[in-house]
């Protein structure tokens, strides 16, 4: 099958920056990562959004990729098996691969990564979901996952207990080989990934019944989360060395907790500040009153001075969240909402009658003398 073109495997262009292809490949990666998408074909997409970035993220390679397409980074192009292989678990590097400049001025006696050399595991993602209340003041709770670990049957090394890897007799540990290629550019000698084992520099003749010779099995793991007060949603932490197990010792990789905040039937929140719709009826609104007010912080007492209108806002010191990012509290808005009644009894209804009839109801009367009175003055 023809190879997909790498701009378009990453969905970038040739203008753009290593900046946008770094970001553009982080953000498939994440999306076709075996160990977070189940899907059937996702590790192939993953593997082919890898070589493209190799590919792409190294100018030299880029520059051959750009002139002679396939052909001038990949010496299997076209004829014969192999290809990209060796793809790490973490955050480093991908092996396999010698700079395709070096090895036509070096004849492919280049330097190359040590297979065996211990590498960072994957980093995870967990997502955290809150209570509304959990958020503003903090929580502290395990939580649990599946992540790759250490096999424990045989120390992470691959082989049944009593065994051992052995040294790949082809490439003589070093994970890749040297083979003498046609290229546009004529013969040349390139280095591609050892075919007997794989890249790992190493056979292992009877793996492990556990993790059939991966070293890695997976397992469920709880870590305690220290959710500190006044964390938003969308927010996320960073719990170094509890991703994925790394390869042939390497540290593990690091697990980001990601906030999911449940919202308030009551609240409304914009960072520290808090809001909240408090109705009232007429009267009070008119006459005045001392009402308790519900906050995240329990119920305080708020004067309503008489004549309070629809859509004022008293604030309440200091009764928002905390703030995450520096000191002191947030304050809680309150708004008032005044309720228009809508069913009246007869003697609700002569009382506003009356009301009227007192002159207390005048707004549209006060409106028109306003407006009478503008008119008067255009006229003078």
């Amino acid at each position: 099958m023809a190879k997909r073109d790498y701009y378009e495997v990453l969905g970038v262009t040739k203008s753009s920056t290593d900046a946008e292809i770094k970001k553009a490949y982080r953000k498939l990666s994440k999306q076709y990562h075996p160990d977070i998408n189940k899907e059937a074909d996702a590790e192939d997409k993953f593997k082919e959004i890898s070589e493209a970035y190799e590919i792409l993220s190294d100018p030299q390679r880029k520059a051959a990729y750009d002139q002679y397409g396939h052909a001038g980074t990949d010496p299997n192009y076209g004829g014969g098996a192999g290809g990209f292989g060796g793809f790490g678990g973490g955050a480093a590097g991908f092996g396999g691969f010698e700079d395709i400049f070096e090895s036509f001025f070096g004849g492919g006696g280049g330097r190359s990564a040590n297979p065996n050399a211990p590498r960072q595991g994957s980093d995870l993602q967990y997502s955290f979901d809150l209570k509304f209340e959990d958020a503003i003041f903090g929580i502290e709770k395990t939580i649990q996952y599946n992540r790759e670990d250490t096999c424990t049957t045989c120390d992470g090394s691959g082989a049944k207990a009593g065994t051992s890897p052995k040294t790949c007799g082809k490439c003589h540990g070093q994970g890749t080989i040297n083979v003498e290629r046609q290229t546009p550019l004529g013969r040349v000698m390139t280095r591609q990934t050892c075919d007997e084992c794989q890249g790992q520099g190493q056979t292992i003749d009877t793996p492990c019944t556990d993790c059939h010779g991966t070293g890695r099995i997976k397992k469920k793991h709880s870590v305690k989360v220290n959710v500190p007060a006044g964390v938003e949603d969308g927010q996320q932490m960073r719990l170094s060395g509890q991703g994925e197990a790394g390869i042939n010792g390497g540290p593990h990789g690091d697990l980001f907790v990601v906030f999911r905040v449940e919202d308030s039937d009551l609240f409304d929140r914009d960072g520290s500040e808090i809001y909240y719709e408090l109705p009232l009826s007429f009267s009070q609104a008119a006459l005045g009153d001392e009402l308790e007010v519900p906050t995240v912080h329990g119920k305080v007492k708020l004067k309503i001075p008489a004549g309070t209108q629809t859509g004022t806002t008293f604030r309440l010191r200091g009764k928002g969240a905390p703030k995450l990012r520096g000191t002191g509290t947030g304050d809680q808005q309150v708004t008032v909402r005044i309720l228009t009644p809508k069913n009246l009894n007869e003697a609700q209804k002569d009382a506003l009658r009356a009301f009227a009839e007192a002159g207390g109801d005048k707004v549209a009367e006060q409106e028109e003398g306003f407006f009478d009175k503008m008119k008067d003055a255009f006229k003078r």
